[in-house]
């Protein structure tokens, strides 16, 4: 199959999909940090959805969309950046592709446009780490997992959850998420979901 990876500079899933003998591509405005420069379409991914693709997996930009920012919600209504963050989302949505898997956090996206179809944890797929993921699809299955046996194997276990550290606010955050303020490292797909995803799409 011939797949692009909309918005992945990271190339986590790309190099999965790779491994399995895809035609798989990155896309994002900026360079790649995956090592494989010849795997990467460095720009506006807009501009690329109507090029032929077997399957389009998005993660859109969620700054102005999650709900870990909703206090600043009404200022970015109002200066237009929700609305645009909303529209590049939709773009996806609205895609000619026949396969389409969009992801981001919790947040506006499942009153704006519908309830995600599913919503994974990176410890469902092996990695002992907390961050709530929405997935919209067209076409695609659910994402198999030991909590929904199905006759696929998950690619691993179920895993702890990790630690958690409380801020000074009261507010209970994964470690690994309060650790890291670096939004490149808090953004990137966790292996055992970019695995899941080549094994069992592609």
């Amino acid at each position: 199959m011939r797949i692009i990876l909309a918005c992945e500079a990271s190339q986590t899933v790309t190099k999965e999909f790779r491994a399995k003998g895809h035609e798989a591509y990155s896309c994002d405005t900026e360079d790649c940090y995956g090592d494989h420069p010849e795997w990467h379409i460095k720009d506006d991914v807009l501009n690329h959805l109507d090029d032929g693709w077997d399957m389009i997996i998005a993660f859109p930009p969620c700054t102005h969309l999650c709900s870990s920012g909703a206090k600043h919600f009404e200022k970015k209504r109002k200066d237009g950046r929700q609305q645009q963050g909303i529209d590049f989302f939709m773009k996806f949505v609205d895609c000619k592709c026949g396969k389409v898997c969009i992801e981001n956090p919790v947040g506006i996206m499942s009153t704006v446009y519908r309830r995600p179809d599913q919503i994974i944890q990176p410890y469902f797929f092996g990695d002992p780490f907390q961050k709530t993921t929405c997935l919209w699809f067209k076409n695609l299955d659910s994402l198999y997992h030991n909590e929904k046996p199905t006759l696929f194997d998950p690619v691993v276990t179920h895993t702890e959850r990790g630690e958690f550290v409380t801020t000074p606010s009261g507010k209970k955050l994964p470690k690994w998420y309060s650790d890291n303020k670096n939004s490149k490292v808090r953004s990137k797909t966790f292996p055992g979901i970019a695995k899941q995803m080549a094994q069992q799409w592609g």
